[in-house]
């Protein structure tokens, strides 16, 4: 069971899979509590390249660390150090041994380490599409961590896509994407849908009386989020928009383009243009008199906002996932109000 745990780790981590050489001989026999002993001694002189010092470090006499070398040696039937009167020396088997165990000790201390760290108390990290980190969901978080004062959440606003791989490379327990939720290996809930509104300043539209209609927009004053999801056609959402109104498509190529959603938004906020504002991040905006909706209809995303884990029942995912069902509903509740108030309703 040892070996296999460090041999399945050690696949598991990428690293070049040496242990089926390594130790082919240590999996012969039955790892009992004295040859952990024995591999404990011969790891410590093999780092020191001393019994001297690996007894200091392991707070025992350096006659019982040369013997517990010893006995290794013998169950194995091959030496392994060299030994001189001034240098103690890994032989070729020795130092195979020698890579293979410091290794598997490396593996064991991190996935302890995982282990230890993996209670309740351990902070959760959340991979959240930056846009939406910073306009709608830090915001709400206030909230979650009065009702969960022993929650801990990191989140890390990221855009790159997600896969198993990633999430259990970087210890990702939990993702939020704005995306079409295409996973094979992931658990994807949609928990939040998106309108989209053409948004502009209240100053931008009062020096445009001429901008009545979606073809009155020139191209070059249109604000884009250029990647508004993984592999997302460039301009997706004013082309979705345009199309979903029936308005002809401009060259959309022109115009200031952003890498971020909240690029674009703060662009229109200061009166550069007109962008394509995703109702869940420019509602508030909106209420305040911030921002201006033009041309009154909302169309339908493409794309959603789903909550993203690996298939792990956790109580503090269950925690995020719940509170983000229930926020999610009291702005669709919210949102649906503002809907009424439109003169072209979705």
């Amino acid at each position: 069971m040892f070996m296999d745990l460090i041999l399945a780790a050690q696949c598991g981590s990428g690293k070049p899979f040496i242990l089926t050489l390594l130790l082919v001989k240590l999996m012969k026999y039955k790892l009992s509590s004295s040859v952990l002993t024995w591999l404990r001694c011969f790891d410590a002189a093999a780092r020191n390249n001393s019994f001297t010092k690996a007894a200091a470090e392991l707070h025992v006499t350096q006659g019982s660390v040369s013997q517990q070398v010893k006995l290794l040696e013998e169950h194995l039937g091959v030496p392994l150090f060299h030994r001189t009167r001034r240098s103690l020396v890994l032989s070729q088997d020795g130092f195979r041994l020698a890579m293979a165990v410091g290794q598997s000790f490396q593996v064991l201390n991190d996935a302890l380490g995982q282990i230890q760290n993996s209670g309740q108390n351990h902070a959760l990290n959340l991979s959240c599409s930056p846009s939406f980190a910073m306009m709608w969901l830090t915001p709400r978080m206030g909230q979650l961590l009065r009702e969960h004062p022993d929650l801990s959440v990191r989140v890390h606003g990221e855009f790159q896509a997600l896969d198993r791989f990633r999430m259990e490379e970087e210890q990702i327990e939990a993702g939020i994407r704005f995306d079409l939720g295409h996973y094979s290996d992931l658990d994807a809930v949609e928990f939040l849908d998106e309108w989209l509104v053409p948004v502009a300043s209240p100053a931008f539209i009062a020096a445009h009386p001429e901008i009545r209609q979606p073809s009155d927009l020139p191209s070059s004053l249109m604000l884009h989020d250029a990647m508004p999801w993984d592999n997302a056609p460039e301009d997706a959402e004013w082309a979705t928009w345009l199309e979903g109104v029936d308005a002809p498509l401009p060259a959309l190529h022109e115009g200031l383009h952003f890498n971020l959603s909240q690029l674009a938004v703060t662009a229109a906020l200061t009166g550069q243009g007109v962008a394509m504002g995703r109702l869940a991040l420019v509602l508030d905006d909106l209420l305040k008199g911030r921002l201006v909706q033009l041309f009154s209809r909302p169309v339908r995303s493409r794309a959603s906002y789903h909550f993203i884990s690996m298939h792990q029942p956790k109580e503090n995912l269950s925690i995020i996932e719940i509170w983000l069902q229930r926020e999610s509903k009291r702005f669709k509740k919210a949102r649906d109000a503002w809907f009424k108030t439109l003169a072209c309703k979705p």
